[in-house]
C-alpha cells in the first residue's frame, strides 16, 4: 500500500481553506463533510482532525478567512464624511454577501468560536467593524456619548444586516414589477436615520 501524502501543518491549511472556498463558491456549507474535504485535499480524516481538532474548529478558521476578507473590503474605503462612509460600508456589506452568499450565510447561521484564540481573532475582526461605525456615528453627532454611539452603531448596523439577508432571499418585495433595491433601501435607511440624529433632543 502507498504510504500517506504527508503535509506540513502550514501547507495542509492552506490546502483546506482553499478546497473550502472552491466548495463555498456553490454549495452550503452544510453540504460539505471532513471525509469529502479530507478527500479533496488528499489526506485521511484523521490528518485533519488532528491538525484542528474536531471538524467544528475547522469550519471556525472558514469563518475567520471570511471576516478577514470582510474586513479587507470595508477597510480600503476612505471616505472622510460620515454618511459617505457609513453608505459606503453598508453598500460594501451588501456586496460581499451578494458576491459569496454562502461563506456569508455560513458566518451567520454557524456558531462562532466562544473562546480561545479562535474566539479573540473573531471578536477583533468584528469589533473593528462596530467601531468604525460608532466613530462615524460620534464625527456626525459629536453629543453623542461612548455608550449611546456603541448601543447605535449595532442598533443601526442590526438594520442593515436585516435589509441584506431580505435581500438575499429575495424577501424585500417588489416595486412596479422589479424587486426592491437592496442598496437604495440601506441609502434610505442612513439617510433618515442620520438625519434624526442631526436633531437630537439634546444636540447643540
Amino acid at each position: 500500500m502507498a504510504r500517506p501524502r504527508q503535509h506540513a501543518p502550514e501547507a495542509l491549511h492552506a490546502q483546506v481553506m482553499a478546497a473550502c472556498d472552491a466548495w463555498l463558491c456553490d454549495n452550503p456549507v452544510h453540504t460539505l463533510s471532513l471525509r469529502s474535504l479530507a478527500r479533496d485535499v488528499g489526506c485521511a480524516p484523521s490528518t485533519l482532525l488532528k491538525l484542528y481538532g474536531s471538524f467544528s474548529n475547522l469550519l471556525q478558521y472558514v469563518n475567520i478567512e471570511t471576516l478577514d476578507r470582510m474586513g479587507k473590503a470595508v477597510a480600503s474605503l476612505d471616505e472622510s464624511e460620515p454618511e459617505p462612509l457609513l453608505k459606503a460600508l453598508a453598500h460594501a456589506y451588501w456586496h460581499y454577501a451578494h458576491e459569496e452568499p454562502h461563506r456569508w450565510q455560513m458566518l451567520f447561521e454557524f456558531p462562532l468560536a466562544e473562546e480561545g484564540e479562535l474566539d479573540e481573532r473573531q471578536n477583533h475582526i468584528i469589533e473593528a467593524l462596530f467601531v468604525r461605525v460608532e466613530s462615524a456615528l460620534k464625527v456626525h453627532q459629536p453629543t453623542l456619548d461612548d455608550a449611546t454611539a456603541r448601543r447605535m452603531a449595532r442598533t443601526l448596523w442590526g438594520s442593515v444586516h436585516g435589509l441584506v439577508q431580505l435581500g438575499l432571499n429575495d424577501r424585500l418585495g417588489y416595486w412596479q414589477g422589479q424587486p426592491m433595491a437592496v442598496g437604495e433601501l440601506l441609502d434610505q435607511l442612513l439617510s433618515t436615520t442620520l438625519a434624526g440624529l442631526r436633531h437630537l433632543p439634546d444636540a447643540s
